[in-house]
């Protein structure tokens, strides 16, 4: 059994999606990240850096719980405890697997995100930050694009986790201010994956818990989430 500590964000999605796909039990723990619920004692032990998602497996190495955070380490652990096949064993298309897995936890998921807050959390509005970021973000769609019309998936022709990683965080490109229909290369890939049976359970973990996209965040929520209390978590530890 794995415990998912977790909320309905991007990375937090990529752990559902994978979980979906490899057929592993697991139990979902709430984390609100909104209300702070991030800073609890409990969950620092578990990721001293206070971010969603984490995992503990009951059943890990030598049959002993073993917790892990990050969610691309996360989704490396999983391929290989199941030997699913999401992580090549052949060395050309597990080391591109690989490549395009840290191309998304370096790039994708960091640009993105600071795209998403200068254009949608900032409460001063600064106009070089929403620039550079929403080109940044284009510019990375545009890397995407090109490599979806060399190749069906991000690593070659089999589906991996470097697709399970990527995916989640373009169902939001408005977000962006991107439009998955410039991208075509792009928009056959992501259409493609949005139709697995595994990715639609997966993206339905806690969606009730969603913000619905035409609600803003509350003065209670920037408190947690860019305010001065997460600034504060090595004093909770």
């Amino acid at each position: 059994m794995i415990d998912v500590y977790t909320w309905p964000t991007p990375n937090g999605h990529k752990v559902h999606i994978m979980l979906e796909e490899v057929g592993l039990k697991y139990t979902i723990h709430p984390i609100a990240i909104g209300k702070g619920e991030q800073f609890q004692a409990f969950f620092l032990k578990l990721n001293p850096n206070h971010r969603i998602p984490a995992i503990v497996d009951q059943d890990g190495p030598e049959g002993k719980p073993m917790s892990l955070f990050e969610s691309g380490a996360i989704l490396l652990y999983l391929a290989e405890k199941t030997g699913s096949g999401l992580l090549p064993k052949t060395p050309e298309l597990k080391y591109r697997t690989m490549q395009w897995l840290m191309f998304q936890m370096g790039g994708v998921g960091p640009m993105f995100g600071q795209a998403n807050h200068f254009r949608g959390y900032a409460v001063d509005k600064h106009a070089y930050s929403v620039e550079r970021y929403t080109k940044e973000a284009g510019r990375l769609m545009g890397v995407l694009d090109t490599r979806l019309g060399e190749s069906e998936y991000l690593a070659g022709g089999v589906y991996t986790i470097a697709d399970i990683a990527t995916w989640p965080w373009l169902r939001n490109l408005h977000r962006q201010g991107q439009d998955l229909n410039d991208f075509p290369n792009v928009k056959r890939w992501f259409d493609a994956i949005a139709a697995r049976p595994a990715v639609q359970r997966g993206i339905q973990v806690l969606a009730d818990k969603a913000r619905p996209a035409n609600v803003g965040m509350t003065d209670e929520e920037r408190k947690w989430m860019f305010g001065e209390e997460q600034y504060k978590a090595h004093k909770r530890a």
